[in-house]
């Protein structure tokens, strides 16, 4: 009976306990919420100067950093999305400090957030504003100079900002903002005297500690006497009755706080623009997103300022070097006493100062022997170029995009007195130029301007006038920076203390060579690659022996490689008595490699590329998710082939579409050889061979994507070779022009993570089209033969192909220099056409 009631007691405890354990484990995340809540009410009553971190005891007088102190307007809703943008961005380089006023029982662990009292996020945010300003001047007032009212959706630019207040005494009330008096359908209704203005809040407004000082006091009768909704009117009508002064009138303050009217799209596009690069504050950046891109924009516009000041500083340098009849090369002032003390291997080097302080010039360089002439490049409505394959070429956007940067740059220094002189200078075409890039010291640039030149002031006038501008884009000294993985091994640090060196040889010889072979570096790259199968598919017809040599190639490079992960299938055009040979040859490799898939395709009738490649991409060889190589039978190709096939082609994104180098006739190489005019004795050089810009018959994509309903693989109504590469890359483009953007518009759509557009579920199968010059792809010559009966278009591409393939420049001019017949009869010819 007693072990009885024992057995229950226990079962009873066991109950309880149970309970017990389920309740906590149920509760257990509302118990965490109460146990942060706890700790919320001690962070929003901290001391104002815990909140942004300033010391009791620091002043204006005694700290560098007490500049500005800018208060942030913004919502509890905001509070993670664009605020926390704002702090992680610009906020971190205000010379000053920086604060988040929002609503009443507002709270962030990571930002320096103020939940003003009886404050909610109503808007407009009338009494929010004013009671920011009262808080500043309750507990900042004697501890900075300049304070700023702005919103969560403004850019500043910190150092430009500073720059801009150092030049304006903040002992004297100052009022400082876009001023305005209300758009048309406003004027008249905001109770506005005629000289009265007010400073528009969006772009923001600053405050001299004067001014804030004046008008404090009287923000409670402020509040009390409202004439109309807005805010920063309110505020403007404040300062002007209680401090005495109206916003700057100056039509300046546009551009420098800068209002961009597009509403929502705002900052979206292009960032390159003469608003963007002068404006101290952009408004409005509704979307963190366009925060953090429009800050890493603004980073590099400042990095490149940074960089043309140390250039100029090196070149004051050696000016006063000169002045001081200081030993060139020495940089010592006296013995002991260095003008650069850090050298190359420390953090604090500030370049190689032999190089950056060489005065601007376009004869810097001065060549010894003819292989040191740089070539200029003639600039018109085409580039014309010596060191070219083919001379004239289209001007690439990148080369355009730098000429207008340098338009825009001398333009804006010409007219950066305009007002002063009542004249301005207007850009109105570029009519030729010359451009070389040397390697050592920069680019060089010869330009031909037509402008227009207006005078305004006095004896009005509009002149057209040409002017050269001889320009050079000094480059900077070059930086290694050692990006460090999960592990480093000691080969892969000992390759980049190479490439340190080689890199410091170049830029002060420029004889050195950089190249780094291998090593752990390479190793551990590919080991980052996917390993996608890859399927090598051709086409043949005949050519038994050039067959042979692709099976040994492949071999060497796929079998007996570890981890090559290919397959190769051959689609022949040959009569089943001329087939036995090539089955032969694949029957006696697959002998050798048991575990090499060789599969192979026989199809009858005229030869057809485009249909042989069409039919093996639709096969059952090959999955889904198989890249697919198309490649030639004249092909030669290596291990570092395939990473590259695969670092390129992307599954539903990208066709990698390789460069690749095509040799010249080897039997007219001896030409050269003869006369003692090849000095080139590489396989890949300008004297054996070049690369196919304009070939597309090499391709690795996906088959599902080559297979994609919108491209359907290739044409297969073309007989032949040629044009059917062509036709493939035309649907892959035309695919990406008919296809609407998939990726989510920050300034339409919601850019929290939780919506983010998933790429697999939608599938637009939008193919970025890859090219790449490629040395791992060889094109072994062979003869061409165009058949006459081939379409126009295609006996055309081969007649082009078989030109391209004689040989290089030099090869022609020198056949045709040594054949005095030829010469003679050239002469005469012109003789008689002057005549």
């Amino acid at each position: 009976m007693i072990a009885i009631c024992k057995a229950n007691i226990f079962l009873a405890y066991g109950i309880v306990i149970g309970i017990c354990c389920g309740f906590v484990i149920r509760n257990y995340r509302a118990l965490e919420i109460v146990k942060k809540c706890s700790f919320k009410p001690d962070m929003m009553n901290r001391n104002p100067f815990e909140i942004i971190d300033l010391k009791p005891n620091e002043t204006i007088e005694n700290s560098q950093t007490n500049f500005i102190f800018v208060g942030v307007m913004t919502a509890k809703n905001f509070l993670e999305g664009r605020a926390n943008a704002v702090y992680h961005t610009w906020g971190k380089e205000v010379p000053g400090k920086i604060a988040f006023f929002s609503s009443e029982k507002s709270y962030s662990e990571i930002l320096p957030v103020v939940a003003l009292k009886g404050v909610d996020d109503r808007y407009p945010p009338q009494k929010k504003s004013f009671m920011m300003l009262h808080y500043m001047y309750e507990h900042f007032i004697d501890k900075f100079e300049w304070f700023m009212r702005t919103d969560d959706d403004v850019y500043i630019s910190t150092w430009k900002l500073e720059r801009f207040l150092r030049s304006i005494d903040s002992s004297k009330p100052q009022f400082i903002g876009q001023a305005g008096k209300g758009n048309t359908e406003e004027f008249g209704l905001l109770s506005l005297e005629y000289d009265e203005n007010f400073c528009m809040g969006g772009p923001g407004v600053i405050l001299s500690r004067e001014t804030l000082r004046r008008v404090a006091p009287h923000i409670p009768t402020c509040l009390k006497n409202l004439y109309s909704t807005h805010e920063d009117v309110e505020i403007g009508r404040c300062v002007q009755k209680y401090a005495g002064i109206p916003c700057t009138w100056n039509y300046e303050m546009q551009s420098i706080l800068h209002h961009n009217s597009s509403g929502k799209f705002a900052f979206t596009g292009n960032l390159k623009s003469k608003e963007i690069h002068n404006a101290i504050t952009l408004h409005p950046v509704k979307k963190a997103p366009l925060m953090y891109r429009l800050h890493s924009y603004m980073q590099g516009l400042r990095i490149q300022d940074m960089r043309q000041e140390a250039l100029s500083l090196h070149r004051d340098i050696a000016k006063m070097e000169i002045a001081m009849n200081l030993k060139p090369n020495e940089n010592v002032l006296t013995s002991g006493v260095s003008i650069f003390p850090f050298g190359a291997e420390s953090e604090h080097y500030l370049g190689d100062h032999d190089i950056l302080g060489v005065t601007p010039a376009l004869n810097k360089c001065t060549p010894e022997v003819m292989s040191d002439i740089q070539y200029w490049n003639f600039i018109g409505r085409s580039m014309y170029s010596a060191e070219q394959a083919n001379p004239k070429k289209k001007i690439e956007s990148s080369f355009k995009e730098g000429l207008d940067d340098v338009v825009t740059e001398v333009m804006d220094s010409i007219n950066n007195f305009s007002r002063q002189r009542g004249r301005v200078i207007e850009f109105r075409e570029l009519l030729y130029g010359y451009s070389r890039v040397n390697v050592m010291y920069g680019h060089d640039l010869i330009l031909d301007l037509l402008l227009i030149y207006k005078k305004y002031r006095g004896k009005k006038m509009t002149v057209p006038v040409r002017r050269h501008l001889y320009i050079q884009r000094a480059f900077t000294d070059l930086v290694v920076r050692e990006i460090q993985g999960d592990t480093e091994s000691e080969k892969a640090e000992n390759d980049l203390l190479s490439l340190s060196s080689k890199v410091k040889d170049l830029w002060n010889t420029g004889l050195g060579r950089i190249s780094i072979m291998g090593g752990a570096t390479e190793t551990k790259k590919r080991d980052n690659l996917n390993n996608d199968k890859i399927v090598f598919v051709m086409a043949i017809a005949g050519r038994f022996t050039t067959f042979q040599r692709f099976l040994r190639n492949y071999e060497e490079t796929c079998l007996r490689t570890s981890n090559a992960n290919a397959e190769l299938l051959t689609v022949f055009f040959d009569e089943p008595s001329d087939l036995q040979p090539f089955l032969n040859e694949l029957s006696e490799v697959k002998a050798n490699f048991p575990t090499a898939v060789l599969n192979h395709i026989s199809l009858s009738g005229n030869f057809s590329r485009g249909k042989a490649l069409d039919y093996a991409a639709r096969s059952s060889y090959i999955n889904d998710n198989d890249i697919i190589l198309f490649i030639d039978v004249d092909m030669t190709f290596q291990t570092a082939t395939l990473d590259h096939v695969r670092m390129n082609t992307m599954l539903h994104r990208q066709v990698y579409f390789p460069i690749v180098f095509s040799q010249y006739d080897p039997n007219r190489m001896q030409h050269l050889n003869a006369i003692g005019n090849n000095n080139d004795n590489d396989v890949l050089g300008y004297e054996s061979g070049f690369f196919r810009q304009f070939g597309f018959g090499i391709c690795a994509i996906y088959k599902s994507d080559i297979l994609n309903p919108a491209i359907n693989g290739f044409n297969t109504d073309i007989t032949g070779w040629g044009l059917e590469d062509v036709k493939l890359l035309e649907r892959i483009i035309k695919l990406n022009q008919n296809q609407p953007s998939q990726l989510l518009n920050t300034a339409e759509g919601n850019d929290e993570p939780s919506i983010a557009l998933n790429y697999e579920s939608v599938k637009p199968k939008m193919l970025s089209v890859f090219r790449s010059p490629d040395d791992t792809l060889i094109h072994v010559f062979h003869p061409i033969n165009c058949d006459r009966n081939l379409e126009e278009s295609q006996y055309q591409m081969c007649q082009g192909t078989k030109a391209n393939t004689l040989g290089s420049y030099k090869l022609i001019e020198s056949v045709l220099l040594s054949n005095r017949t030829l010469m003679e009869y050239l002469f005469v010819n012109r003789l008689n056409g002057e005549q």
